[in-house]
């Protein structure tokens, strides 16, 4: 005979308030995704969908929770690309009124995503944002996708009505720095490289994540900072198209094979691998932000035309990575200063910035020159 398993009493008071929280986010996330709405709680309560995945289900699940006239949550340098005029917002969102004309799915694609190109077919009535209207555009920035939300007030509690999930706008906002300073070493291995023989990874999670960060430690760090020494240490964001497939386009790859080459040769390093891709917008994102560059903008115009800010990664991962490994006091391989200051705002000790600059290819010199002149990188 089956029986349904007793309750593990210990099982419950396992899921912490933090675990609650970052599963909260991480489902909401998820739902965004998938074009499904959700609730931001709170005391103005917003159902919300993603423009970039309204389909006609979604939209019709958002009119159904929606308690009053829905509006497009945009970044103002994206409100800026569809408005054709300037904007500026104290709460960094622009809100823009939907005409049952803008609200179709092809339509609000269209709005979110600036390779589409397709212009207003009507000139729109922007709008008052709604309170917690920061927190939507964090969470869709949470899920990788384009920061443009449709947004509506809704009642609190039809949320389990219709079977969808909430999530807090206290707990959006607070997610980064939660996600950063909850990781966890959850595994490691030895894995003897080309470069140096004696190379481990150690891998990190944050509890209830699926967001996994990767530590390369050539020779024993470890071991130098506990003599009194500073290991040489790279934070490396995480680039598919870099480190795997070698493109011209960046000068990642030659960093990441540059970084480990130097610590080998020191015989002791750490290279912090952050699953942070095209400084933290994700892949998909970044292959749109290479699109608009192609018509024209630069790296950090063509980030802000997609809605998202010239560098959205969270450097605390990093310090947190650090803290865990045991290393305090390091020697940063980088040519970026914001960098620098990022880590030390989050105390690390750094001793020495040590350059780590690559000549240009024939096909990422523009590429370099905009990190030089508008990200203020150190490249001579």
């Amino acid at each position: 005979m089956n029986h349904m398993p007793l309750r593990d009493e210990t099982a419950d008071e396992a899921i912490t308030p933090l675990i609650r929280q970052l599963r909260a986010v991480h489902r909401a996330a998820s739902e965004l995704k998938r074009g499904t709405p959700v609730i931001l709680s709170g005391p103005m309560p917003l159902v919300l969908l993603p423009a970039e995945t309204a389909g006609a289900r979604g939209l019709a699940e958002f009119a159904a929770l929606a308690t009053g006239p829905a509006v497009l949550l945009l970044a103002p340098a994206r409100a800026t690309a569809v408005l054709r005029r300037p904007f500026e917002s104290e709460s960094g969102v622009v809100a823009v009124g939907l005409s049952p004309s803008l609200f179709t799915p092809a339509t609000l694609h269209s709005l979110a995503d600036p390779t589409a190109a397709q212009l207003l077919p009507e000139d729109p009535v922007l709008s008052e944002a709604p309170a917690n209207a920061a927190a939507a555009l964090a969470l869709a920035k949470l899920a990788r996708l384009l920061p443009a939300v449709i947004a509506a007030p809704a009642q609190a509690g039809r949320a389990n009505e219709q079977g969808l999930l909430d999530v807090s706008a206290e707990d959006v906002l607070g997610y980064p720095a939660t996600q950063a300073t909850s990781l966890v070493r959850v595994a490691e291995a030895q894995v003897p490289i080309e470069d140096f023989a004696d190379t481990r990874v150690v891998a990190f999670r944050a509890p209830d994540s699926g967001i996994e960060h990767l530590a390369i430690l050539v020779g024993r760090p470890e071991q130098v900072y506990t003599e009194g020494g500073a290991p040489l240490v790279r934070v490396h964001s995480e680039c598919f198209t870099g480190d795997l497939l070698g493109s011209l386009r960046c000068d990642c790859g030659p960093q990441l094979r540059g970084a480990i080459q130097k610590m080998a040769e020191e015989g002791a390093g750490i290279l912090l691998y952050l699953a942070q891709e095209g400084r933290g917008i994700g892949l998909v994102n970044k292959l749109r932000a290479y699109a608009m560059q192609d018509r024209g903008l630069d790296t950090l115009d063509a980030n802000r035309a997609l809605g998202w800010g010239a560098d959205e990664r969270n450097f605390l991962v990093a310090a947190t990575m650090l803290e865990q490994l045991g290393v305090g006091r390091i020697r940063l391989l980088t040519n970026n200063p914001d960098k620098v200051a990022a880590l030390r705002a989050c105390g690390v000790e750094i001793i020495s910035r040590e350059v780590h600059a690559f000549a240009p290819n024939g096909v990422n010199d523009g590429y370099l020159a905009t990190k030089a002149d508008r990200f203020g990188h150190m490249l001579g």
